[in-house]
């Protein structure tokens, strides 16, 4: 791949900003910014916490992927704190830096997760991608994001992450198979 086009693929911007106050459902889109507390990810978000997976990311072109397979979803639905569009999410490693906006800077900790139960994500929009095509951060500091915000990789990881639990690197290495 030529150095511009792989330029190109780590750079987006933020289509969406989306909070929940409880787990496992669709996350409501927001008019305003969003504010992200270090160590800690989206102010009063239901994911938000003392972990590993402090904020979560889902492109846009997942979502156009459902709804090619008539899914009606939309932004939020999958349960992102933030929707991507233009940025190669998936290509990231673990330990990439990502900054969104002019203060947000995350840091890449997990690339999908394990689902234990079908969630009302699942019952609603009869399939759930965030398992398959979700990252997740943590938040390296404060800042606030909104809808038009620029995404852009910092600095690419080596597959490791120093906040993710080597559990649950283990856990999705046994459900990949």
């Amino acid at each position: 791949m030529e150095q511009a086009e792989q330029n190109r693929n780590m750079r987006g911007r933020v289509r969406s900003v989306n909070v929940s106050k409880r787990k496992g459902t669709r996350k409501t889109p927001c008019a305003s910014p969003i504010a992200v507390i270090e160590h800690q990810g989206v102010a009063g978000d239901a994911h938000a916490g003392d972990w590993h997976r402090q904020v979560s990311l889902l492109a846009w072109e997942s979502i156009e992927k459902a709804r090619a397979m008539d899914l009606d979803v939309a932004e939020g639905d999958f349960a992102e704190n933030v929707t991507t569009e233009g940025i190669d999410l998936l290509s990231l490693p673990l330990g990439t830096q990502v900054r969104i906006g002019d203060d947000v800077l995350l840091e890449l900790s997990q690339i999908g997760k394990v689902c234990h139960t079908k969630c009302a994500i699942y019952h609603l929009a009869g399939d759930c991608i965030f398992p398959r095509e979700g990252i997740f951060f943590v938040a390296l500091s404060d800042g606030q994001i909104k809808e038009g915000d620029a995404v852009e990789v910092v600095s690419l990881g080596d597959g490791t992450c120093s906040y993710t639990p080597p559990e649950a690197l283990e856990e999705l290495r046994a459900a990949q198979g």
